[in-house]
């Protein structure tokens, strides 16, 4: 099956659909949570990734951050995150994206990420490499961490204040051993990372979706992608896990390993 075919397909029909609506909606906050924004434009571009799904993969699972899941028994779930960065786009800022990945039995096999904004649609297949708008993509060749920039999102917990000063403290010390920090919180730091700008990106605070599309990217163009402290990411049986809370570490292979010196040096 030619799954980046469909991949870099869905990824511009939605991005179109982003397109219309950015600059025209606002954002409301979901569950009380002000980290948690919805706009009009995450169902739209959610409601057209599933139909497009249903069409074309009719037996495969879905799991999608606004509609939920959607569970056909399958060994292949389909993740979607309709709008990545949704604060940003509720707010009229460009770095927001669109990602579709796609699990065998816990594993990330195929996946792509739109940033509508840059015209930019990037994708990749387990063991074909990773391309954005057919042009090869491949992390950094530096091999000193001081020498990069990292991207590192963060949101502030506000059910407990003291998680978000003692996270503020570890990227005190990440940003010591790098050039500068640069953040949106959004799938644009993955993109600068698998262009090669960035060193590395970390993140304490997402879900599945913000993770399986990224992870196939990052791995195809070179780049290893694990939780924050350097283990490898548990899929499994991901219809049951899009609560949980997930972390990620996503480096060139050199870079990781710095990445993960100066986290368990504390």
């Amino acid at each position: 099956m030619n799954y980046q075919s469909f991949i870099t397909s869905v990824l511009q029909e939605a991005s179109e659909i982003a397109d219309e609506k950015f600059g025209k909606v606002t954002g409301t906050i979901k569950g009380g949570d002000s980290n948690q924004i919805l706009t009009e434009a995450d169902i739209a571009v959610g409601t057209h990734i599933i139909k497009r799904i249903k069409e074309e993969y009719p037996d495969y699972n879905i799991i999608d951050e606004e509609a939920g899941v959607i569970d056909n028994g399958s060994e292949f779930t389909w993740v979607i995150d309709p709008i990545d960065g949704t604060s940003n786009f509720a707010h009229g800022v460009p770095t927001y994206g669109i990602m579709l990945g796609l699990l065998k039995d816990g594993t990330p096999v195929a996946g792509g990420f739109t940033l509508p904004a840059f015209t930019k649609v990037c994708t990749a297949v387990k063991g074909k490499g990773a391309f954005c708008n057919d042009n090869p993509l491949h992390v950094t060749n530096e091999k000193k961490l001081i020498n990069t920039l990292i991207g590192y999102g963060i949101d502030a917990d506000h059910g407990n204040p003291a998680n978000t000063f003692d996270e503020t403290k570890q990227l005190a010390e990440l940003m010591l051993n790098v050039t500068n920090h640069r953040t949106s919180n959004s799938v644009f730091d993955i993109l600068m990372l698998t262009e090669g700008r960035y060193g590395g990106v970390l993140n304490r605070t997402s879900k599945i979706w913000d993770n399986v599309a990224p992870q196939i990217v990052v791995e195809e163009a070179g780049g290893v992608y694990t939780d924050f402290f350097g283990k490898p990411i548990d899929y499994s049986h991901p219809l049951t896990k899009s609560t949980m809370n997930y972390t990620f570490c996503a480096a060139s292979p050199v870079l990781h390993k710095q990445l993960q010196e100066i986290i368990h040096s504390k």
